[in-house]
């Protein structure tokens, strides 16, 4: 975990993935083993699978509940979140996971061993196979690992953790009367397309305009494209862009190194930038800080969003 924590302080543009298999059976009762990846920076620890009690009316995929130490933590059937016929197979293992402020255990066949490798060998997935549980593609000499978006398979489970876009009138007005953002446009750069969607939803509902990157090589290519753009016209890069909020866990190029380059490059000292992220403890929020990000969110704190927002742009 010491090696997984540096990597959440610094721009080396790496992480530390799990891998885990939950398999399934094809039409013709064959064994198809699926690989599937975690970061390691969500996992608290694997166990095997305690006695569990059943959760009333849970919701499709909530298998039960299990008392860990001093918690009782919901347990997800990942296998049921995807959809897969597992015929006979038996999930006796639990990824406890911590994100969000929130402790959920996942249902898995097996756990097989720890990856250190580059964002840049993590591919978004394509759209023809796309699936909105799919962040990315870890392609291994003989298979592939498909990285989880969790926080929107969690997210759809357990209330707690859900992110919700916010009221629109709410977000029009402020205690000085009607606020007009429509002047400001703000970056967004994440991954998921469930969170992107609901943050460029609540910052467009507060009247603000909203670039989306679905990663930090997308986000970086853009804010090149828009210096490139100011240098020709003479321009000032914040009447393109106002602000940038950006994830840290992305395909290609991380958010930690894209606040790097952000920093270090002379035309963009000005540029606000927020992280907005699952992994935002304390302590990684001052290394974060340290790197130039202006300030942090945690997912999933939306309601404090558009007043970030408007402290950094208005």
């Amino acid at each position: 975990m010491k090696q997984t924590n540096i990597l959440l302080e610094s721009d080396t543009n790496e992480l530390e993935i799990v891998e885990f298999r939950i398999d399934e059976m094809d039409a013709h009762n064959n064994l198809v083993p699926c690989h599937y990846g975690v970061n390691v920076a969500k996992v608290r620890e694997i166990i095997r699978l305690p006695q569990m009690s059943r959760v009333v009316n849970a919701k499709p995929g909530v298998e039960g509940m299990i008392k860990l130490r001093d918690k009782v933590i919901t347990v997800i059937n990942l296998a049921k979140v995807l959809g897969k016929d597992t015929g006979d197979l038996v999930a006796d293992r639990v990824v406890v996971l911590e994100f969000n402020n929130l402790m959920v255990g996942v249902l898995v066949h097996s756990v097989s061993r720890i990856y250190r490798i580059s964002w840049k060998n993590v591919e978004p997935p394509s759209h023809s196979v796309h699936s909105e549980q799919v962040t990315g593609l870890v392609k291994m000499d003989d298979r592939i690992i498909l990285v989880l978006d969790f926080e929107k398979i969690v997210g759809e489970l357990c209330s707690e953790s859900a992110l919700r876009p916010l009221a629109e009138g709410a977000l029009l007005s402020s205690e000085g009367g009607v606020v007009d953002r429509s002047h400001k446009t703000i970056l967004v750069a994440d991954d998921s397309l469930f969170i992107r969607n609901t943050l460029c939803q609540t910052l467009r509902s507060a009247g603000y305009a909203v670039t989306e990157a679905e990663n930090g090589a997308e986000a970086w290519g853009i804010i090149q494209d828009k210096i490139t753009h100011c240098t020709q016209d003479g321009s000032d890069f914040r009447s393109h862009i106002s602000m940038m909020i950006t994830d840290v866990e992305m395909p290609q190029m991380d958010g930690l190194h894209l606040t790097s380059l952000v920093r270090k490059e002379e035309t963009l000292k000005s540029l606000p930038v927020v992280i907005f992220s699952s992994l935002a403890s304390e302590d990684n929020k001052r290394k974060w800080i340290g790197l130039g990000a202006n300030h942090i969110l945690t997912k999933p704190d939306l309601p404090n969003l558009v007043r970030v927002a408007d402290e950094l742009t208005l």
